[in-house]
């Protein structure tokens, strides 16, 4: 574990320690099935047993985590028809957001999605993935924050990271992310016409186009090992 991933200052609090856990998921540093080690994640956050352990009911209340009696926590893999059940879900939330961002968003904010689409455009270009992740969160983000509507946000994001044996190199490959960046546009098109319905079209659609990309990977993967 390098120094630049553990936290900057002792004590952190249960959140704080459930942020890092999360972000060692997302980057596939903790992989679906691995057990997490209390006293190793201790060390590296410089949490307490009890945060750490607090850490783990949020993360198991999000499903992320999966705790059993006897075995501790591990991280959870979910199956290929419940990340269709939550794409669905996202679509249509995320959708109900981008219609509200085009009707509520002022000036800056729909200026700073266009600068996001063009730096994600750049990222595709230059092949840096990593870097189109984090802008691409943003995005999503911002659509949120723009339309409004917190509940709706607090539900997405904890829909936002389900864990799949699909590693992340293998969902942002270069086509994937060419057919992402069209599906932005689309969305900023629309957002720039004042056209609510048709930007919350174009966001299911984006939602459904990741879940058939992830759907066709699963697909070749398990064809793959037969």
């Amino acid at each position: 574990m390098e120094t630049s991933e553990l936290l900057p200052r002792k004590g952190p609090s249960a959140v704080e320690v459930a942020d890092w856990i999360r972000s060692q998921i997302r980057g596939q540093r903790l992989v679906p099935g691995q057990r997490l080690i209390e006293v190793d994640i201790i060390r590296q956050t410089g949490g307490s047993r009890f945060k750490v352990r607090e850490a783990f009911q949020r993360l198991a209340a999000e499903g992320l985590v999966e705790i059993e009696e006897f075995r501790g926590a591990s991280v959870r893999n979910a199956s290929m028809d419940e990340v269709r059940q939550l794409y669905t879900a996202r679509g249509a939330l995320e959708g109900l957001c981008a219609a509200d961002f085009t009707r509520k968003a002022n000036t800056e904010q729909k200026a700073e999605l266009a600068r996001l689409a063009a730096e994600m455009d750049d990222c595709v270009a230059t092949a840096r993935p990593e870097q189109f992740s984090q802008l691409n969160s943003r995005w999503h983000n911002l659509l949120m924050e723009g339309g409004g509507n917190r509940v709706i946000q607090d539900i997405v994001h904890r829909l936002n990271t389900p864990i799949h044996h699909l590693v992340f190199e293998a969902f942002y490959r270069g086509e994937r992310l060419r057919a992402a960046v069209e599906d932005h546009q689309e969305i900023l098109d629309a957002v720039m016409c004042g056209d609510a319905e048709a930007a919350e079209a174009a966001m299911r659609r984006h939602v459904t186009n990741g879940l058939r990309y992830l759907s066709d990977l699963d697909r070749n993967v398990h064809f793959s090992e037969v």
